[in-house]
């Protein structure tokens, strides 16, 4: 197998770059893009390595946005060839912890670059590339912080994309033009511990919180609209202090997130939260915080051309969605208001024996190349 994307997706998969490490990764590209005539930053910030690189002054300026650090690989013995070595499946499959999520897309990116520009070496406009180590953990060292660097120095974008695996059966078939926020609730309820064949002397918080649970589970925030689904919550744990199977606990935390649309606001949700828990029947601290806002591209420019794009090189109508996780798309919202994420298939992300199709990184090179043709030449 000679394919020039494929061979560079394997380099970057052979770094075990779990978040927020890179050990790496963005040297690579660096020196990719150094040799085409890219101007290259590095903004590392303790353990998380960013990079920003870009081509080019005047009219336009298409970003593209990504990641290079990956989840764990987690068990060794459920991969079939191993999470961090990469392996070409009859020279149709690539294996690997990042296949598709996201050192698959970051190279038919790099890749696209490097042929745009060997056919069109005075193009007009900017073309650019923002990579962080920091998406798959915390996030609080990756964009989120480039981009207040970027402001101060006035480097605004007019057009995103971003690399997320967005693709679910074909690839092109489903692009982000937004996302839902994501705030997480921390609640503890205190009670009273006591033997449990003695009820009148005890107040078990389990027993409190079982009928709120339910209430929250039921609850109804919004209906959602045209451009989101309605608003949703999940439990993420619950635990108690109990000592004994005989001794009720006196105190159980438990947590749950609230995907949200741009109907209703935190402030609300947090209001609705505390209308529901604060009462004078139990003692209850209510912690919560907001990891994400939503956001929504609410101009049809880069849209079309991206879908276009997809018609040309696949013959497909490409669906709009905003379902999915948070993206670090969201910080770029402070930079531009057109952001698309167009990337692979999301099947197997996150998963043992991640894997992409050779077929669909030749694609996706092909596409991000179309779509740079399209808005800078």
């Amino acid at each position: 197998m000679n394919s020039s994307v494929v061979n560079l997706a394997m380099q970057l998969i052979k770094i075990p770059s779990v978040s927020p490490l890179d050990l790496g990764c963005q040297k690579i590209i660096y020196k990719r893009l150094k040799n085409i005539g890219f101007k290259i930053y590095f903004f590392n910030i303790n353990n998380t390595k960013n990079i920003f690189a870009y081509r080019g002054s005047e009219g336009k300026h298409l970003n593209f946005l990504g990641h290079t650090d990956v989840v764990p690989g987690g068990d060794e013995k459920k991969w079939k060839y191993g999470a961090f070595n990469p392996f070409l499946f009859k020279n149709k499959i690539l294996f690997g912890r990042g296949a598709s999520d996201m050192k698959g897309a970051i190279a038919s990116m790099i890749i696209a670059a490097e042929n745009f520009v060997t056919k069109n070496n005075s193009y007009k406009g900017k073309l650019s590339f923002l990579f962080t180590s920091d998406e798959e953990s915390s996030g609080i060292d990756g964009i989120v912080k480039v981009v207040d660097l970027l402001k101060k120095k006035k480097q605004y974008i007019d057009y995103c994309i971003v690399g997320e695996p967005s693709s679910e059966k074909i690839l092109g078939d489903v692009i982000k033009i937004g996302r839902r926020g994501s705030i997480t609730f921390n609640i503890k309820i205190k009670g009273i511990s006591g033997h449990v064949a003695y009820p009148k002397y005890l107040k078990n918080p389990i027993h409190i919180i079982i009928p709120l649970l339910n209430k929250l589970i039921n609850y109804q925030w919004d209906n959602g609209n045209k451009d989101f689904i309605p608003t949703s919550l999940q439990i993420t744990n619950i635990f108690s202090n109990s000592l004994s199977g005989n001794v009720s606990p006196d105190e159980l935390s438990f947590q749950f997130n609230i995907r949200f649309s741009n109907i209703i606001q935190p402030k609300k949700i947090v209001l609705l939260v505390n209308k529901i828990f604060n009462n004078n029947l139990f003692d209850c601290e209510i912690n919560w915080k907001v990891f994400a806002l939503p956001f929504l591209n609410k101009k049809f420019e880069l849209i079309n051309v991206v879908s276009s794009s997809i018609k040309k090189f696949n013959s497909i109508d490409t669906k709009l969605s905003t379902s999915g996780g948070t993206s670090d798309g969201r910080f770029l919202n402070l930079l531009t208001d057109q952001i698309v994420e167009l990337g692979l298939i999301n099947k197997t992300i996150h998963k043992y024996n991640e894997c992409v199709k050779v077929s669909d990184l030749e694609l996706l090179s092909f596409l991000y190349e179309d779509i740079m043709n399209k808005l800078l030449v």
